[in-house]
């Protein structure tokens, strides 16, 4: 009896120790009754639970030291992706102005290319009113020819009649006083034919003055038809190069449009991702303040300092490892003498 009280105080002092969280004192098992089967019990358990709490010490370091690494992570995380947000804002800003002016230099290329298109329409009726002056200047030189030999006819009329009217006055001067009428008449057909070769004469010099500044004047017709003709072509070439550019930079518009449109989307999604990282920084903050606080709750237990599980002492006052099988149930009654 007196053994078994033994026992049974020392399976209480251990039951209290363990349960003021001392986990480092040995347990010594002497006798084979139920009182040691209790006291070898306990020195199981103490060793589980010493097993126990060394496992959950360490993770529960592990997770605070690893939740620390996240919320400080995050929390840089969080600050760069806040830096990435500001310069996507100020990025889709300048996005919009940006595509403003191209939309605004779109709309211009569109009035410069009516305009050129207008201006090649002007040009080339220009070109073919010039067209129209070079075939009237030609005309005009060919009938201007034309009145020249007109005139060399008619001055050779006025010498012919100038030759008939001297041999009309020989011959009445040789019919004597019946002759002088006709001399008379011979004389004024003369002084007209002289009066026609000389009108002749100047028209004819006229004529040709006229006819060589229609030459010239039909030179210098050319020269303009053909400087309009290359002006005209200068003018559609530049017409199609503004078709070109008013095609190209609406194609820019459009594609400013779009990058614009992806740009305020990654803003959106990196706002969104901003909050995210903000919430999964307060889950890792409270992580590790759970961590922290179950390794203070583990805190109230005094493990080995080596770490290694609680020796137990074994039966029969021979020191041995305890086993971690089941503890068998004791035989009723039996501690009741104990009492």
């Amino acid at each position: 009896v007196r053994g078994i009280s033994r026992s049974l105080g020392q399976a209480i002092a251990v039951a209290e120790t363990i349960a003021q969280g001392n986990l480092t004192q040995p347990v010594t098992v002497q006798g084979q009754d139920e009182a040691a089967q209790v006291l070898h019990a306990l020195g199981a358990m103490q060793q589980q639970l010493t097993g126990i709490v060394s496992t959950i010490r360490a993770g529960g370091e592990n997770l605070a030291s690893a939740s620390a690494q996240i919320s400080s992570g995050n929390h840089d995380l969080a600050s760069r992706t806040e830096q990435q947000a500001s310069a996507l804002e100020q990025t889709a800003a300048a996005m919009e102005q940006l595509n403003a002016t191209v939309q605004q230099n779109a709309d211009n290329a569109r009035q410069a290319q009516q305009l050129s298109a207008n201006a090649s329409a002007v040009a080339v009726k220009g070109g073919e009113v010039m067209g129209q002056v070079v075939s009237t200047m030609h005309e005009i030189h060919t009938s201007s020819g034309k009145i020249a030999d007109i005139i060399g006819v008619i001055d050779g009329i006025a010498f012919q009649t100038n030759i008939l009217a001297l041999n009309a006055a020989v011959e009445a001067a040789r019919a004597g006083e019946q002759g002088r009428g006709f001399a008379v008449v011979a004389t004024e057909v003369r002084a007209l034919a002289k009066r026609s070769a000389d009108a002749a004469k100047e028209i004819k010099t006229l004529i040709s003055s006229s006819v060589e500044r229609v030459g010239k004047g039909t030179e210098l017709v050319n020269t303009a038809g053909h400087t309009m003709q290359e002006a005209v072509a200068a003018i559609q070439r530049v017409t199609v190069l503004m078709t070109d550019i008013s095609a190209a930079t609406a194609e820019q518009s459009s594609g400013m449009g779009q990058i614009g449109e992806a740009v305020q989307h990654l803003d959106q999604t990196t706002q969104q991702n901003a909050s995210l990282v903000e919430e999964l920084s307060a889950a890792a903050r409270s992580l590790q303040d759970q961590a922290q606080d179950q390794v203070q709750t583990i805190a109230v237990f005094t493990l080995p300092r080596d770490g290694a599980p609680a020796r137990s002492v074994p039966r029969a006052g021979v020191p041995q490892q305890l086993p971690a099988a089941p503890v068998p149930a004791l035989p009723q009654g039996r501690l009741a003498l104990a009492s």
